[in-house]
């Protein structure tokens, strides 16, 4: 049982306060890779220990402590005490949203130090969702349509950069913030991205992973008020948050957009949203995450009739592909167009994607399933709808697709 109790407060710190605990041993020790190994250390000696002595009032400032002793950064041990009460207020104060410098915060410098200039451009991104958000290469890799294998090799030959180029543990210049902001902007939208797909899967996910990518966007546009794309990132977030609630219903079953019910959003957080898209917009520098949050807007927008939504959504949504052509945007202009009543041309624009890549990627074969119903071929759409059940990672979901089919 003690055994069992340990492993759980582990499990719940990792999950948790990973982010934070790496990026504040990374502030002691100015080395990502040296805090995730010292870290890990933590954590074995956690489970060693907490089955004996009981797990500790506060699990998150105990492995910060023993993190920070593996890295030899804690001289003695009679300044445990002392060491434990700061790193509990520093966690505090994050959690709470009140550290006294909004850039100074340490997992924001974690993910401005990941977006150095001396680090291939294509890792960064999939660096601080590793280092500072705690995803694993296969998660990460699934993100980015790579091989597990293969991010997970790109990572380390990152991480092995920033000990050889001595890159330290700083904000970069205020200069050159908005370079590597695009970096750190992508990081924090995956990484909501990724806890919001965990919200049927029984994970906490969405409970944390999503909250600490809102968390983060928060930071950036109180530290950063002048860059338009990172409120249009807050917004984007919030908008799709405040539907949190009507995705499933009571027996936990997948309820799509267009059946919702919108008197489960929450108000509150979608006015908080288009407060950010309007700031953004009077910026008058328009981007990809502006844009997305427009998307948004108009799906919360009730009153707009719904032809009009269908109209302007492909419009929006062909905006979007040419600000970031990535393969998720691609997939969902086809569905939009199809949605505007070109059926045939959204159906062209999934199969001129790379059947490759797409022969693993479970949108892609939904979106194709439910084009080439809407166009009668029913053989086809039955063929493309078993490979989306078969490629769904919530059991939800895959229902919800089997109910489609019938």
């Amino acid at each position: 049982m003690a055994d069992a109790v340990a492993h759980a407060a582990a499990e719940a710190a990792a999950r948790d306060h990973y982010g934070r605990l790496v990026a504040l041993v990374t502030r002691a020790t100015g080395d990502p890779a040296s805090a995730e190994d010292a870290l890990a250390e933590a954590f074995a000696a956690a489970l060693r220990v907490w089955p004996v002595t009981g797990v500790p009032d506060q699990p998150q400032a105990w492995l910060l402590v023993a993190a920070r002793r593996v890295a030899g950064k804690l001289r003695r041990h009679d300044k445990t005490h002392a060491a434990a009460a700061a790193a509990l207020a520093q966690l505090a104060a994050e959690r709470a949203g009140t550290a006294p410098e909004v850039l100074g915060d340490a997992r924001l410098r974690l993910l401005f130090l990941c977006a150095h200039p001396a680090i291939a451009s294509d890792i960064h991104t999939p660096l601080m969702l590793q280092t500072v958000l705690g995803l694993d290469a296969a998660r990460i890799g699934a993100a980015f349509l790579v091989p597990p294998a293969a991010m997970a090799q790109r990572l380390v030959r990152a991480k092995v950069k920033i000990r050889a180029a001595h890159i330290p543990f700083a904000l970069p210049d205020t200069r050159d913030l908005p370079a590597r902001l695009d970096a750190v902007l992508a990081a924090v939208h995956a990484a909501f991205t990724a806890g919001w797909d965990d919200v049927g899967l029984g994970q906490a996910g969405h409970g944390s992973l999503s909250a600490e990518a809102i968390f983060l966007a928060r930071l950036l546009v109180a530290g950063m008020p002048d860059q338009p794309e990172a409120r249009g990132l807050l917004a984007t977030m919030l908008f799709a948050e405040a539907r949190a609630a009507a995705r499933r219903g009571p027996d936990g079953r997948y309820v799509p957009m267009g059946q919702q019910d919108p008197g489960l959003w929450r108000d509150d957080m979608i006015a908080a949203a288009e407060a950010e898209l309007a700031a953004a917009s009077r910026l008058a520098r328009p981007g990809r995450y502006q844009t997305e949050a427009a998307i948004q807007s108009l799906h919360c927008a009730r009153a707009v009739p719904d032809a009009v939504r269908k109209r302007v959504l492909a419009d929006l949504y062909a905006v979007l592909e040419s600000q970031a052509p990535v393969m998720g945007v691609r997939i969902a202009r086809a569905v939009a167009v199809a949605g505007a009543g070109q059926v045939a041309a959204g159906l062209a624009l999934l199969d001129g994607l790379d059947s490759v890549t797409m022969a693993a990627h479970q949108p892609w074969w939904a979106a194709r399933a439910h084009l080439l119903a809407q166009m009668g071929q029913h053989a086809a759409a039955r063929d493309a709808r078993d490979r989306a059940i078969a490629l769904a990672r919530d059991p939800a979901v895959a229902a919800w697709l089997r109910t489609t089919g019938q």
